[in-house]
């Protein structure tokens, strides 16, 4: 599943720089998570990163986008599609 911005974001742009899929952009608001290009962080950290960072709480799981691991590690391929990745693949579904 991707994960979305709620509402107690305060378009502080932590969260943004931390995005190795550059998903993250700033709306009028706040910031604005496109699902399309979320992987959860998925090949590059153990943990969402915009979660992670994120001051006030704000990036948090969007139940309406649920994937699992193996959609994500193929959208992470298909995003990233000259990068080798480490075997097994990060991923905060195997802590």
């Amino acid at each position: 599943m991707s994960y979305k911005v709620n509402s107690d974001c305060t378009n502080c742009g932590a969260c943004e720089p931390e995005c190795p899929n550059t998903a993250i952009t700033e709306g009028a608001d706040a910031r604005v998570i496109n699902a399309d290009a979320c992987t959860e962080c998925v090949g590059f950290n153990a943990e969402p990163m915009c979660a992670s960072v994120c001051p006030t709480e704000s990036c948090v799981p969007d139940e309406a986008n649920k994937e699992t691991e193996v959609a994500l590690i193929a959208k992470l391929k298909t995003l990233h599609p000259g990068k080798t990745f480490a075997d097994p693949i990060i991923s905060h579904f195997r802590k």
